[in-house]
Order: C-alpha cells, then structure tokens, then sequence
C-alpha cells in the first residue's frame, strides 16, 4: 500500500536515462539532487542496471541479449526497446506531464531506444524534452554517422531538444583526462535538466509553473539553454553574459528565438528591481523584440550571495538553417530581372529605324512613279480638287496627323507626295508642258466644230495657270 501512494505522489516530471551514456548523466543527477524530480534508467546492460544507484530501473531486450548489451548496433537497442516498451509505460504512470530523456548517441541502446521511448512518451501525451550528447570526433566516424541517423529519428518524436557537442566541450575546457572529460559532459547534462525542472518545482515571488514551460517547450524543435552564477560587483550581467555563453549549445545564439523562459535565483542576497531589470533588458536585445519572455524569480539558500540566470530559448532555427534560408533568399532576389520587359520598347524602337531605313528606298522610286501621274490626273481634274483643298486647307493637316499612327508606311509617304507636287507644280512646267503638248493634240483632232491654231492653245494653258496662280 506504501508503493502505491507513492506513486500517487509522484512527481509529474521524470528523468529517464538510455544507454550506458545517459545513464551515467542520470546517476550524476540523482547524486546531486534535483528538487521534485523522479529518475529511471534503461539499459539493455544488466550490469550497469545493477551499479546504478537509482531504484527505477527498466532493462531492455532480456530476451534479446541477454543482458549484455547492445554491442553498439542501433537496431538491437531499437528492437530491445519495443520488447519492454509497456514495462516504461507502466513506470511513467499517468500523472506524468513532463518528461526528460537523456541519452549519449552514437552507442546502440540510446542511438536505437531512445526514439521508441520518445515516441511512447508523444503517443500518451507527454511534453517530452530530449538532453543529448554527441560522440568526441576521435570516437570514429561510425559512431558519429550513428549518432547522426540516431537524432534524426529522435527529432521525429520529441517536442524539444537540446545538442550537447562532445567536442565542444573539448574546446572550452582544453586538454582534460579522459574521466574528467565524461564529467564534465554529466555536468552539462545535469545542469541543463535541473535548471528546467527547478523552474518550475521550487517556487519563489514570481512563480513559472508547467503551463508556462509547456508553451514554450512544446513542438519547438531545437532549443538553446545556459545558466551562469556570478556575485559581486555587476554580477547581474556577468552572469546573463555568462548564461548567454554557455557550452551547453551547440549555437550559443539566441536572435531571431520564439520563446525565452527566465529564470532568476538568488540565495541571501536577494535580487534588486535593478538587476532584473539588466538581465531581461540584455538578453531582450540579444533575443529581438519579436520574443516572447517569461521569467520568474526563485530562491536557493545555497547560492550565498550569488545570483544564478538560467535561460531557455525555444522555437528557432540553427545557425546551419539560417545560413541556408539567407541563400535561398539571395537566390529569390535573383528573380527581380523578370521585370526587364520594361527594357523592351528601346528594342522595338531600334526596330522601327530600321524600318524607316529600310522605306527610303521604296519611297524614292514612288516618287518617281507618281510625279507623271499625279501631274497628268492633276490637269484632268483641276477645278474639283484644288477647290476643295483650298476650303479644306486646315482639314488636311488634321488628317495628316491622324493617319500617321495608323498605317506608318502609307500615310507618312502620301502627305509627302502632296506637299511636294505643290511646289514643283508652281516653279518646274517645262518638261511635263511638252509631254501635254503631244498627248492633248491628238485630243483636240476629235474636235471637227472647232479650228484651233497653236496660238490659242498656249493661250489656253496660259489662262489656266492664271487660274491656278488665282487661287
């Protein structure tokens, strides 16, 4: 009966270590102490199980191996892991709502069981929160492809993840032994689950409580944590400064995040107004405008007079995706020369001279053409149409205008033609006078009523151009 109410009272958040790697972390964590927190360890390694100080504890794939382990293949752990998954199931209860899984890709029971756990957690509607680490790049390339393919289907399940990079804790702490270097990256681990947990289970003024949590955590994909303590003088932003450069990411940047949850600790000394006041005002500059704070306040009488900033941004893109959105963009930007038709009509333009260049030719020769028959119709029909060109003087410049536009190629030259008979009809008289005189004595023969000599046929052309000057 004391089991039971013990489950009863269980903690709606959970730890759950996988593998030989994340369950090292969580014994770490367990050591350590993490306020209002339950932690299990699955293992595929019966040994290890055995070691473990933790009292929940799930073996996998007994049957499978036997107790000994995945031999680093992913898909015994993942085959171990669908054999025991009602066993994990019944541990996590119904009263969990949060639940973290740490695990060490790369090997075979956390590269292959942890997205079968993950994926049991999202089926019962768990907010799931991964804590991973990748393999040191001296580990082989194998192991580092593993770990890859691992995360990738880990990705799949999980609602948010943070990526803790071996080799970058190599470069932050330098030349450790091998021991140390395993610790620190349990340190990282720790650090990282219990400054979540924490926020929401010890409470303080300004209370953050799962809700909280849940909205920022929740389906946010990649997440950036860092947590920093400082004391002393400016120790409010040495230690945001601190939080922001942490070796818990992998990208230690937080512009362009959704979602920043905030936690603010302090022990005997307690924080001012002003001191929050720096804190959120940094990193809200770091973060944009654009993100959504929430922040609350807890104390730890073990900070002394230290003052502890733990930070969670969520909901944003790795420096690898933004790179290559930024060239997507550019490759966007490259599609504006489709506007360039507007470049089109100097090329129709240039066209269109090469046209008039081409009609000079044609008009030359119509001119010719045209100037005998013009002159010769001109005489037949003088009276009617010199009378209503000169009416209609005005009315011929208008029509002129207005055929030009719609036919280029005739309109343009009959006007030409027009303006220039005028002129040579006035001063040029000799050569089309004897090509009259043949054609109109012929003409004149047919006349038997009337005897006309070649005086009075020159008076008659005479007369007539008195006319013609006449009007």
């Amino acid at each position: 009966m004391q089991f039971e109410m013990l489950k009863e009272k269980s903690s709606i958040i959970k730890v759950i270590g996988v593998g030989g790697g994340g369950g090292n972390a969580v014994n770490h964590m367990y050591r350590q102490g993490i306020t209002g927190v339950d932690f299990i360890i699955c293992n595929t390694d019966a040994q290890a199980l055995e070691l473990s100080p933790i009292p929940n504890k799930v073996q996998l794939g007994a049957s499978l191996t036997e107790g000994m382990g995945a031999g680093s293949i992913p898909e015994v752990g993942k085959n171990s892991a669908i054999e025991n998954i009602d066993d994990i199931k019944r541990m996590l209860g119904t009263n969990t709502k949060m639940l973290f899984i740490t695990a060490g890709m790369g090997g075979g029971t956390g590269t292959g069981a942890s997205p079968i756990i993950a994926k049991a957690a999202k089926e019962m509607d768990i907010l799931t929160v991964g804590i991973i680490t990748t393999p040191f790049s001296f580990e082989g390339k194998r192991r580092k492809n593993q770990a890859e393919e691992g995360l990738e289907e880990f990705k799949k399940y999980v609602d948010s993840y943070l990526v803790i990079s071996n080799d970058r804790l190599r470069e932050i702490f330098g030349n450790l032994t091998l021991g140390s270097a395993f610790a620190q990256a349990d340190n990282i681990l720790t650090t990282a689950a219990k400054g979540i947990a924490e926020i929401i289970t010890i409470p303080g003024y300004i209370n953050v409580d799962f809700k909280d949590v849940r909205t920022v955590m929740k389906e946010s994909g990649v997440a950036i944590m860092g947590s920093y303590a400082a004391e002393g003088e400016n120790r409010a932003l040495r230690a945001v400064e601190g939080a922001l450069a942490s070796p818990l990411l992998k990208d230690n940047e937080i512009e362009g995040a959704r979602y920043i949850l905030l936690n603010i600790s302090s022990g005997d000394k307690e924080v001012t107004m002003d001191e929050v006041s720096i804190i959120t005002d940094f990193i809200q500059q770091e973060a944009g405008l654009a993100a959504d704070l929430i922040w609350g306040n807890c104390t730890d009488e073990g900070l002394g007079e230290k003052i502890s900033v733990t930070i969670i941004a969520t909901g944003f893109q790795t420096r690898e995706e933004r790179e290559v959105e930024k060239s997507q963009v550019r490759k966007v930007s490259l599609l504006t020369p489709e506007q360039a038709p507007l470049v089109k009509p100097v090329h129709e333009n240039t066209f269109l001279e090469v046209k008039n260049e081409e009609l000079n030719v044609p008009v030359l020769k119509t001119r010719e053409e045209s100037q005998v028959d013009l002159f010769a119709g001109y005489f037949q029909s003088t009276p009617k149409v010199e009378e209503e060109r000169v009416e209609d003087a005005d009315l011929i410049r208008h029509t002129l205008s207005d055929e030009i536009p719609v036919a280029q190629e005739t309109a343009a030259i009959e006007p030409s033609f027009e303006f220039e008979l005028k002129t040579e009809e006035l001063r040029v008289e000799v050569e089309p006078i004897a090509e009259i005189e043949e054609e109109e004595i012929p003409e004149q023969v047919f006349n038997p009523d009337e005897n006309k000599t070649d005086e009075s046929i020159e008076e008659q052309l005479r007369k007539s151009k008195e006319r013609i000057l006449r009007l």
